[in-house]
Parts: structure tokens; sequence; C-alpha cells
């Protein structure tokens, strides 16, 4: 008999809430991130993504609700724990008064399980001067010292925030590439906070969006992409009213367009034609990108709709 293996969920969080005075950055969320994914934590600037990645590090505690961490309550993090994890923030403060070497060679003794081998290869692979000093590194050589150290001891959780921000098209592509190469065995996990979705859809196998704090979907990329359509239809019936299933809903003439949120297929097409009364409809595949300025109009025209 055989038996199918279990994966736990490294990161799992029940309610977490944090309040600043009367602002709420993250509300109730519940989010579960398997073990061996890489999950894109995404939204707009002031999503409560930073704020979500600095309860799970305990960096700042809850006002409610609860955050586990490799199994553990993120309150009680302990030396053991914060040594499986990696953490790389667009504002993490590094001994910039070190070499690069300096400082990996400062950072090594804390984590028993470093890769000699493996710090070799991302020096090499990051092209990182091992005798300059980090402060008179560019913001994208820093950001990668500060990678390869959160990678050498090959940590059961990496948590990334805004990794991309500031750094050109070439350093990002180096950065992504190396964060490729050192997931693609799937024995480390990955939260990767930003709001640079074309880069994290190269990375991602699973999606979660925030919107003021509040978590809207979390899937599987694939599956998410794979419900998601948009459609165009030539000559549907006037009487015709969308669906609740339907976002980005317009008519113009003989033309009218939308976007579909339960895909299934030929099912679904066929489904189309009946309720349009037209054979000519057509449906495309969308980015993550496109799907999440889509579900992000939708979402504010919520807003304003309980508003009014």
């Amino acid at each position: 008999m055989k038996f199918q293996r279990t994966l736990m969920n490294i990161i799992e969080t029940n309610n977490l809430t944090r309040r600043f005075g009367r602002a709420e950055a993250v509300h109730a969320l519940n989010l579960a991130v398997p073990q061996g994914s890489v999950c894109a934590l995404l939204g707009p600037n002031g999503a409560g993504k930073t704020t979500t990645i600095k309860l799970l590090m305990n960096l700042l505690r809850p006002t409610a609700g609860e955050a586990r961490v490799l199994g553990v309550d993120a309150r009680k993090l302990g030396e053991r724990e914060l040594a499986q994890i990696g953490y790389v923030s667009e504002n993490q403060q590094l001994p910039v008064w070190m070499t690069v070497r300096q400082f990996l060679d400062y950072c090594r003794p804390f984590y028993p399980t470093w890769d000699r081998e493996l710090e070799r290869t991302l020096l090499t692979q990051f092209a990182l001067p091992e005798s300059r000093k980090l402060a008179h590194l560019s913001r994208g050589m820093l950001m990668k010292a500060a990678l390869l150290s959160s990678l050498a001891y090959r940590p059961k959780l990496l948590l990334l925030d805004e990794p991309f921000s500031g750094l050109d098209p070439l350093v990002r592509d180096e950065f992504i590439k190396g964060m490729l190469e050192v997931t693609a065995a799937g024995e480390w996990t990955v939260l990767v906070s930003s709001h640079d979705i074309d880069e994290v859809e190269r990375l991602a196998d699973r999606v979660a969006m925030l919107e003021s704090g509040r978590l809207r979907l979390s899937e599987a990329t694939e599956t998410l992409q794979a419900r998601f359509r948009r459609v165009e239809v030539t000559g549907a019936a006037s009487t015709f009213s969308p669906g609740d299933e339907w976002l980005d809903w317009e008519q113009a003439g003989a033309l009218t367009k939308f976007v579909e949120t339960r895909y299934a297929g030929q099912a679904t097409e066929r489904a189309w034609r009946e309720r349009f009364g037209s054979d000519r409809v057509t449906a495309h595949a969308m980015t993550l990108r496109e799907i999440f300025l889509t579900l992000a109009r939708a979402e504010r025209a919520l807003a304003k709709e309980r508003a009014s």
C-alpha cells in the first residue's frame, strides 16, 4: 500500500489582526502557506503586506488572533526557529561598515546549516565584490548580499518583503534567476511580498491578495489563472444583463466585454452562447497582473458603493 505524503503548512494565521491606534493595518487574516510552495503576497502600497510579514517575524505583536510559523506561535519564535528562517526586506539594516566577506564571515557562525559551497556559488552568480564595503555597494548589490546571507544556510522558510523595489531590470532578472535556482528543488518555502506583479509571476505557485488589510483570495496560481478569462461578445441580445460572477462589465454598441471568474472550459463557453444568443464569443487567458487589477477595481467600486 502506498501512502501519500501530507505537507504541513509552514505558515498559518488565525484571525490575525494588527491595529495602529484606530487604523487597522491587518484585519482577521486567515492565511495558510504550504510547505515547499512559493507564495506571492500581493497588494497595493498600504495593503498590509509589510505589517503581515513583521507579525510573522515577531517584529510586531498582533492586536488579536495569532500566527504560527514552522509550527510555533510567532510570538515565541526562538533561536532554533530563527536559524531556519531567512528574511530580506527593502528596509533591512545591514552592517555597512563591513566588507561583503566580513559580513558573510560574521553571519556564518550563527547558522549550523550554512552551506559554504552554496555561498561560493551565489557569490559568483551575483558577481558580488568580496573586498568591497557594503556601504559602497549599489542598492541592487546590497539586496543581493542580503539575499545571499539568507540563502546560504538553506532556511526552511524565506520571507521577502518588497525585494525588487528600486532595482533596475537587469538586477531584478539576476535576483529572480537566483531565487528560481535555489527554490527549484522544492525544499524551501517562500513568502514574497510585492506590488511588482510581473516579477513574482515568474516565481510564485501560490497567490494571496490583500486589500486594505483584508485577504481577498488565496489559491494556487494555476487554479486562479485557469478560472479567469477576459471575454468579448459580438451581437449579444439587447435584453441581456450581467451575471454576478462577471467583473469589468462593458457594453458598447454590439460589443460586450467582461471578465469571467468561474471559467470551466467548453461547458462555460456553451453557457455563454446560450445566454447571449450569439456564437461570436471569444475568451482570452489573463496574466496575474490583469487578474489583480480586475479584482482591485472591483474591490474599490464595492467600497465606494458601501460608502455612498
